[in-house]
């Protein structure tokens, strides 16, 4: 089963939001697939919580949203701090910001390469 959560970026200036799409397998806690793009129901088709572009995308039977207040999201939410904790680029607001998609991509498939080679935790 996976996990698949958003979290909100910037690149170039706060005005350009870019969201990072992050799916987590909830048994390992690898991160098996990412993408950088916008809100839309064409980057949800990438992934796919109770956000409509979720529902439009996967068929009911095979999605089982779950909210926040479930705790079954904590481990990618807790994800989703560690990486804002390790790169400032994912900062909500900060100084510190890539100057095209394209860096910024590169940076979180190099963060999610090391993630899940050197910092992932031992689940058992």
């Amino acid at each position: 089963m996976l996990d698949v959560d958003e979290l909100r970026s910037f690149v170039f200036r706060s005005k350009d939001k870019v969201w990072v799409w992050i799916a987590m397998n909830r048994e390992t806690r690898e991160i098996v697939a990412s993408s950088c793009g916008d809100r839309t129901e064409n980057t949800c088709r990438i992934f796919s919580d109770y956000w409509s572009a979720y529902q439009a995308v996967i068929p009911s039977e095979q999605q089982r949203p779950v909210g926040k207040e479930t705790g079954e999201t904590a481990h990618i939410e807790r994800w989703n701090n560690t990486l804002r904790q390790q790169l400032a680029r994912f900062l909500r607001k900060t100084l510190s910001f890539s100057k095209c998609v394209k860096i910024h991509e590169i940076c979180l498939k190099l963060f999610i390469h090391r993630y899940n080679t050197e910092l992932l935790p031992v689940v058992g």
